[in-house]
This record gives structure tokens, C-alpha cells and sequence, in this order.
């Protein structure tokens, strides 16, 4: 699923998986300075012929039709969808020969938790000269991923830390010399480089994982915070608080744990930027004076001597989706593994627009499965296998956020030390073949420069991601994989026509995010043009077998917040 900050706004309800998400489509039509990239509409437009493979547009077609047919019902967890997908999907794979999973089964179950949750009316804050009321919605959001049906803080003393960042590489410590067991943090949305006026901070303008809402959450539970509220700004988040209150109202699908979420924050949560400066008016404190305090290296966090009383009943429902999983064994190193991944669900039966309330998802996501399947066919008719085993998974619960890859993640059916890389593919556009190949976290990792070489080999230029400051990096499968140190690339070609150039590219996915994305007319179309899908696919075929025919693992580059978390990993192998 693509990210699109503008037009989530349109969906409703349907923004509820919005924020963690990937991105747009649109993108600046720039190179970012790589030396090889066109700059206007390409005077030869004469395709190359493709490769005798097995990978064919007409097949991913094939694929897309049926996967995004009404039949299938928008494919969202838990219903007829699910079934009739994860069925196709393993029936494929059981076709072209692959193997199961290690436990003999096309399928890894993934316990899911529905969670319902009311916040009080209010937030309650006390210890100023005045106690005062938040408002539910109007000032703060709340939800738990604590599995009870009711949670709540009481008298919670509140603390100011920065952006709760604890970022070794960066010399940043937004935690030194704090204690906030049983407190509740506020932070700054973002990170210090890419929110603050320093871009010499962090990676500047690009956004880095401790930029994200996620990450925040997961920092505040290691350090034995009870609650976590993030002060939204709309600039440096890049969404209206709109879209938090539609994400984060109603219920939300969470992965199972065995401690039913005892672990994370009691409460995590959102407040207005109008909110926090009137917290920090109550505190006797400026609210510019502390953000810019938060902006330099050796910052000290600060309590605000006050405290937070709310709470959030809870419905609970739990029930099993499936992520669909087969595997060709390599011929020289079979316990090593390269994975290819894609999302199969979408979003299901919804509003009805137009009199249609099937939400089909062609490009969201039916057009990354057929190119996994495709890859897959590519593959098996190879006359040469590769020497590492290729896996083939397709996740549930990415529109959900991340649910099916992240469980994958944390449960791998093949240990995260042995798998060499993560191939992902979502949201192919279909404007026929790309000259670009727009990488997403380009600079991340030295799949880069294997994107890079495949891309030479087709007669295209690779190009960083041009809206690198709204951190869609962390907003598909392939971040679940580098969450857990596994190199990922998430790459397709988005911004330069083969034949008609960039204004056509730029065009053409402004009209897909204006119209089509996440409603029901993300549709099969058999007038569209599938080679941009069979040649990014073609890519990432290429970028496969070179991993599979090597004995060495892409590393993390230095900088990125994922190397450590590799080192460890391979230290271990």
C-alpha cells in the first residue's frame, strides 16, 4: 500500500491502516544528481525486447485479473477473501513445484488480535495552578495494545523527552539519566534532522526509523514508560491530525503475543500541537523554547510536574490469518535464504463509490503477488537453480500495519541469521515500461549498488526516493525485515515513462492517487500496460540470482540505524 497524506483523507474510514504505510506514487521527476539520469522525455523510445524468462506481462496480468476480481472480494483478512486468496496463491506455488514451508504447510498461521478501544471522554491533567480537561479527538488520541478490556493511567507523572530517541550511532540520548517507570512521556513528532533546522543531525531532511511513530512507541515500553503521547505538528509529520484521528479510532487488528501486550506502554497516544503548548503553559514552561532545546545534541529531558489520569475500555476478538509461504531449495547453500515478499490483502467490502463496494486493490496490492508469482515461474524454469533457497511469501495484514511480515519477523520459519535479503514488491504502477528505478531508502544498504547493476543491465538509471523526509521506507514489508537487521530493497520504476517521458509518469500517478487509490476502482484493467510491472520484476529477478550465486550477505551501510542490529545477527551465524 502506498502512502498518500493528502488523499487518505478522502477514504474515511479506510484511512484506519493509513500511517503505517509506503508511499505515494507521485514523486519529483529529479534524479537527485545521480549522473545517469534522464532529465526529459526520452528521444529513443523504441523498447527493448524482453528476455525469453517466463516473466511476461501477460502473465502478471493473468494474475492481477483474478486476484482482483469481485470474486475475491477485496481480499481483506478474515473473510471469503482470505480463503479464496491464500488458496490461489499456495494452488501457484503447489503448480510450479515449490516446496512448503519447513513444517510441510503453504501456510504460517498468524494469530491476530481485534481491539475495540473507547478512551474516556477526557484526559485529565492535575499538579499546575489550575487543572484542565483534553478533549477526546478534539485534543488526543489514544489506543493500547495491551490485550484487557480496560486500561488506565492514574496520576501518571508527566515528562518531556525530546523525541524519545536513544540513537547510539547519532550520540543521541533523549533518555540519559531518566527514569520514567510509571511516567508518561511526551516527545516531538519526527526526528531531530529532518524535523529541526540542523540537517547535519541524523541523516538531515531524510528521515531515519527514529522518526517514527512506531519506533517511539517501542523505546517508551523498553524504558518502562507507562504512557507515550506524541505532540503532532502538522509540517514535520506530514498529515493533518485528521488522519491520526481516523487511524487511530475504531477497531485495529494487532499481532498476538505471549504476554497479550503487557510489555508495550499502558497507553500510547496522540495530542494536538495547541494541546501541548497549553501543557506546557500549565508547566510554567515555553513550548518553542523546549522544542529548540530538543534540536541540540546533549539534550537534558525535563519533567513538566504534572500528571495524566485517563483510561480506554477495550472489546476484544481474536482470530488467525495466514501469510502464504514456498520455497525453492538452493543447490549449493540451501540454508541460506533470500526472501521475496509482497502483500495479498487489501481492504475489502466498504463504502460504496460510484454503486461499487468492492475495494479490488489491482495495483494495492494484487500486482505485487503476481510478480512474486512471476518471479517464481522465472525460477523454476531457470536451467540454472540458484545455489541459495529462494523464499517466496506473501504477508496478510500490511494495510493493517504490517501485521502478517512483521509476525513473520519475529516468528521466521528461516532464521533471520542465514536469510541474506528481502526482495519486496507493492503498489507496481502499470504505465508501461520505466527508464527510473526510484529506490526506496536509497543510501540504507549495498543493495543499492546490486539495484543499481540490474538496472544498468535493462538500460535504466536508479534514483534515491525524491520524498525521503516523509520516511516511506518504514512503510511496507521490507521494513519488517530490516526492523530485525535483514538488508531490504523496495524499489519500482515510478517516474520516467519509457516512451512518454516524466510529465506523462507525473501525471498519470497524481490521477491514480486522486481517483483510484484505496477506492474501488483500483480495478483489472485489460487495456493497462503490465511491461513497467514485468520489467521491475524482471529487476528483481536479476538482483536474486546474483545473491543466490554468492557466498557473502549485503551489509547495512554505516550510518543506518539497521547495522547493529545485523552485526549482532551475523556474529552469531
Amino acid at each position: 500500500m502506498r502512502f498518500s497524506p493528502t488523499f487518505l483523507l478522502v477514504g474515511g474510514a479506510l484511512a484506519l491502516g493509513s500511517l503505517p504505510a509506503c508511499q505515494s506514487r507521485s514523486s519529483d521527476s529529479t534524479s537527485a544528481g545521480q549522473p545517469s539520469a534522464s532529465t526529459t522525455a526520452a528521444a529513443d523510445t523504441v523498447v527493448p525486447a524482453s528476455p525469453n524468462d517466463g516473466i511476461t506481462a501477460r502473465l502478471i496480468g493473468s494474475h492481477i485479473k483474478v486476484l482482483a476480481s469481485d470474486e475475491y472480494q477485496g481480499r481483506k483478512p478474515f473473510t471469503v477473501g482470505e480463503q479464496k486468496t491464500t488458496a490461489y496463491l499456495a494452488d501457484e506455488f503447489k503448480k510450479l513445484g515449490l516446496k512448503p514451508g519447513p513444517d510441510g504447510s503453504y501456510f504460517q498461521k498468524v494469530p491476530l488480535v481485534e481491539i475495540t478501544g473507547t478512551p474516556a471522554p477526557t484526559m485529565q491533567i492535575s499538579g499546575g495552578k489550575q487543572p484542565f480537561a483534553l478533549n477526546y479527538k478534539t485534543d488526543y488520541m489514544a489506543f493500547t495494545e495491551q490485550e484487557k478490556e480496560q486500561v488506565a493511567l492514574t496520576n501518571s507523572p508527566l515528562v518531556f523527552a525530546g523525541y524519545g530517541v536513544v540513537a547510539p550511532e547519532y550520540g543521541w540520548n533523549d533518555y540519559a539519566g531518566l527514569d520514567v517507570k510509571g511516567k508518561t512521556v511526551v516527545v516531538l513528532v519526527n526526528d531531530p534532522g529532518n524535523a529541526g533546522n540542523d540537517t547535519t543531525l541524523f541523516k538531515g531532511k531524510a528521515m531515519t526509523y527514529y522518526g517514527r511513530w512506531m519506533y517511539k512507541y517501542e523505546e517508551a515500553a523498553r524504558q518502562g514508560a507507562a504512557g507515550l503521547l506524541i505532540i503532532h505538528d502538522t509540517k514535520p509529520a506530514a498529515y493533518p491530525w485528521s488522519v491520526v484521528q481516523s487511524s487511530y479510532s475504531g477497531a485495529k487488528l494487532r499481532n498476538q503475543t505471549a504476554d497479550k501486550g503487557a510489555s508495550k506502554c499502558t497507553i500510547e497516544g496522540w495530542i494536538t500541537l495547541d494541546a501541548a503548548k497549553k501543557l506546557f503553559q500549565a508547566a510554567g514552561q515555553e513550548y518553542d523554547e523546549a522544542y529548540a532545546a530538543a534540536n541540540q545534541k546533549g539534550f537534558k529531558a525535563r519533567p513538566l510536574n504534572l500528571q495524566v489520569s485517563t483510561s480506554i475500555r477495550n472489546k476484544l476478538r481474536r482470530q488467525e490469518s495466514k501469510n502464504v509461504v514456498a520455497v525453492l531449495p538452493g543447490t549449493a547453500r540451501p540454508d541460506e535464504y533470500i526472501i521475496y515478499s509482497a502483500h495479498w490483502d487489501h481492504l475489502g467490502i466498504g463504502a460504496p463509490v460510484a454503486g461499487d463496494s468492492i475495494y479490488n486493490g489491482a495495483a494495492d496490492n494484487a500486482s505485487g503477488c503476481a510478480a512474486l508469482l512471476a518471479i517464481a515461474n522465472a525460477f523454476q524454469q531457470a536451467k540454472e537453480k540458484p545455489g541459495r533457497s529462494i523464499v517466496f511469501l506473501a504477508v496478510t495484514g500490511e494495510e493493517q500495519g504490517l501485521l502478517g511480515s512483521m509476525y513473520y519477523a519475529n516468528h521466521p520459519l528461516f532464521p533471520v541469521k542465514k536469510t541474506v535479503a528481502d526482495l519486496n514488491m507493492d503498489d507496481l504502477p502499470n504505465m508501461g515500461p520505466m527508464r527510473d528505478l526510484t529506490v526506496i531508502g536509497y543510501g540504507q544498504s549495498e543493495l543499492d549498488e546490486y539495484a543499481r547493476a540490474a538496472a544498468q543491465e535493462q538500460g535504466r538509471y536508479i534514483q534515491p526516493d525524491q520524498n525521503a523526509d516523509k520516511g516511506y521506507f518504514f512503510r511496507s514489508d521490507h521494513f519488517a525485515f530490516a526492523h530485525v537487521g535483514v538488508p531490504s530493497l523496495y524499489a519500482s520504476g515510478t517516474a520516467d515513462s519509457w516512451i512518454k517521458g516524466k510529465a506523462y509518469a507525473k501525471k498519470m500517478s497524481e490521477e491514480f492517487e486522486a481517483q483510484h487509490y484505496h477506492q474501488p476502482s483500483d480495478e483489472y484493467n485489460a487495456q493497462a500496460d503490465y511491461r513497467g510491472m514485468e520489467w521491475d520484476a524482471r529487476l528483481l529477478y536479476s538482483v536474486g540470482r546474483k545473491l543466490a550465486g554468492e557466498t557473502t550477505f549485503p551489509q547495512w551501510k554505516s550510518g543506518s540505524e539497521f547495522k547493529a542490529l545485523r552485526d549482532k545477527s551475523l556474529a552469531g551465524r
